[in-house]
């Protein structure tokens, strides 16, 4: 998901490719997003974006033309307008030619070109959306880069509320305190600090003080590109450690600062930021998901207030994704290999189980099928039965001389009598 960091590049980039482009015409939505329709159209206009937490905010201000037939021009904008995006779990933006949209460009802005380019809001998982004639949303807290001190007075000024009773892992994605924290940064934040992230949020926070000594000094992440001023640093670290709303600060703005080629989903080189990272997704990092079910990465005790009976998430499809999604060339061909290899292994078992089938398999010819079966005890019944009638004719016939003679020899012997 994208958080403060990746809005804030967000607008650099459009920052970057709209600087002297003149955009013209409506602003175009695809038919299946939700998300309301602009009712901005005008023959010539500029985009300008700025950001704040999670929240990307684009100003298309119509450029004024000296002819008053065109600014007259019946349905044209005439005053600017803001459009507040909110990222969700895939947002991005893309400035590409006509003919090669993205697929998911759900938001369209038309340059004023031959060949046309376009700048999109492309969002494939649609959680995202935007917002005409918007504004920064109320119940979102201060921006935790650029609005520091107000971020900060903000959540020591409401350290006694409810909020904060909650696991301190739980609070950090709590916008209205920290706009801009996501998943990632809460993991590498509680690392840095060895704070068990399952520990009451207000135990963390409620001994820090309300002005930061280290404010008005450079950020850490310059001190270390400047040069081998390893003393001056590992001393700011020092004043440094046990200040969580600080690395709150701070800590995105390392990822601002890693360089790279810059912000381009699509093309990026994010061999850097996982190099950076310390914890998130790190090989022998624990994780197990909190009260509202996102993972939590994390060393050591997880703290009192883990869930109970809470199980660590499956890894294998996880891993997957984030090899897809970055382009780590050499372990993508070890892994390709390796599934190549267990295809081949798949398919010779599954030949040798069938050849082994067919060893099995009798022919019809050489064992009789169950009706046949059925017929041929049939036959052998019908012959019994024949064999047990013809028995019994015989033994009859046999018994009939013997029985007359008795009877004849009988009268006789009674004539004899008389």
């Amino acid at each position: 998901m994208p958080e403060g960091p990746e809005l804030h590049l967000a607008s650099l980039f459009v920052n970057k490719v709209s600087d002297g482009v003149v955009f013209s015409g409506p602003v175009r939505k695809s038919e299946v997003s939700k998300s309301p329709d602009v009712p901005f159209t005008c023959e010539a206009y500029r985009i300008t974006a700025t950001s704040r937490g999670k929240e990307v905010k684009l100003t298309l201000t119509p450029i004024k033309s000296d002819e008053p037939e065109k600014r007259t021009k019946s349905g044209q904008a005439e005053q600017p307008m803001d459009i507040v995006f909110r990222f969700g779990m895939s947002g991005f933006f893309r400035f590409t030619g006509e003919d090669d949209l993205p697929k998911h460009a759900h938001l369209r802005f038309y340059t004023k070109e031959t060949p046309c380019r376009v700048l999109s809001f492309v969002d494939a998982r649609r959680f995202g959306g935007w917002q005409p004639d918007g504004t920064w949303q109320p119940d979102r807290g201060p921006c935790i880069m650029f609005e520091y001190k107000s971020f900060r007075d903000n959540i020591l000024s409401h350290i006694s509320d409810r909020a904060f009773d909650r696991p301190i892992c739980e609070v950090l994605l709590n916008q209205k305190y920290f706009n801009g924290i996501g998943n990632y940064l809460r993991a590498e934040i509680l690392y840095r600090l060895n704070i068990p992230p399952f520990v009451s949020a207000r135990e963390v926070l409620e001994g820090l003080e309300s002005d930061d000594l280290l404010e008005n000094e450079k950020p850490l992440k310059n001190e270390i590109a400047d040069a081998k001023t390893s003393e001056k640093v590992q001393k700011k670290m020092k004043q440094e450690e046990g200040d969580l709303i600080r690395l709150c600060h701070t800590v995105p703005l390392e990822v601002i600062g890693l360089g790279g080629k810059g912000y381009d989903p699509e093309k990026a080189d994010y061999s850097a930021f996982k190099a950076w990272l310390r914890c998130y997704y790190v090989d022998g990092m624990k994780s197990i998901r909190d009260h509202n079910g996102r993972t939590m990465w994390f060393t050591g005790d997880p703290g009192s207030m883990a869930p109970k009976n809470s199980k660590s998430p499956k890894p294998k499809k996880r891993a997957k994704k984030e090899d897809d999604d970055h382009d780590y060339t050499t372990k993508t061909k070890v892994s390709r290999s390796r599934s190549d290899g267990a295809r081949k292994k798949v398919v010779k078992q599954e030949s040798e189980t069938k050849t082994k089938k067919k060893e099995k398999t009798v022919h019809p010819k050489e064992a009789p099928s169950g009706r046949s079966k059925t017929k041929k005890k049939q036959e052998e019944n019908t012959q019994q039965r024949k064999t047990r009638a013809s028995t019994r004719r015989r033994e009859s016939s046999s018994a009939e001389p013997a029985t007359g003679l008795q009877g004849r020899s009988g009268r006789g012997s009674r004539k004899g009598g008389k």
